[in-house]
């Protein structure tokens, strides 16, 4: 019998193991808003994050890729409760928001941690999440201005998701996806 002998768990690999389990949960977190939206025949808003949801798997499976590529043990955690409820349309978005700006935190302290640790290649990964942090949160801030402006007219939000609509095309700079990119 033969064993592979796995890389040392490091604050680097904690970090990114906790982040594989925030990137599902973020993804599960859309498919709730995702459904709430469905479930009041919103059809842009749920398409909108269903595709976000797909995203946030996308992000995980590619942290679940680096730590393979870099002969780590991986574990595929649980993921905490979802939100399912909401008083109005506006509760979600802000909810993505304020998930997307923990994101962009906790990948900062994850490249923090890969430079401390003179990790260079785990420092160049985390940089493509930190920019797509910026992109993100920019979206999300972008909805909730066009949901704050529109002042209960959920159809003027439908009509502005249906006109800015997102291609579903991955960025080719996007690190590799393990089983591949949905």
């Amino acid at each position: 019998m033969v064993t592979l002998k796995k890389n040392p768990r490091s604050k680097l690999y904690e970090l990114l193991q906790a982040q594989i389990r925030n990137e599902f949960h973020a993804s599960q977190q859309y498919v709730a808003l995702a459904v709430f939206y469905d479930g009041k025949d919103l059809p842009q808003l749920a398409k909108f994050f269903y595709r976000q949801s797909l995203e946030e798997r996308n992000h995980a499976m590619a942290l679940v890729q680096y730590l393979l590529d870099t002969d780590h043990h991986v574990e595929i955690p649980d993921v905490p409760e979802v939100r399912n409820d909401f008083a109005d349309i506006r509760e979600p978005v802000a909810l993505a928001l304020e998930q997307e700006k923990e994101v962009e935190s906790d990948f900062r302290q994850i490249a923090k941690a890969a430079r401390e640790d003179e990790n260079y290649t785990g420092e160049q990964f985390v940089q493509w999440f930190l920019r797509e942090q910026v992109e993100e949160i920019a979206a999300m801030n972008r909805l909730l201005n066009v949901v704050d402006m529109a002042n209960g007219d959920v159809f003027a939000v439908e009509q502005f998701l249906y006109r800015e609509e997102v291609t579903d095309e991955n960025d080719p700079a996007m690190p590799p996806v393990a089983g591949g990119a949905l």
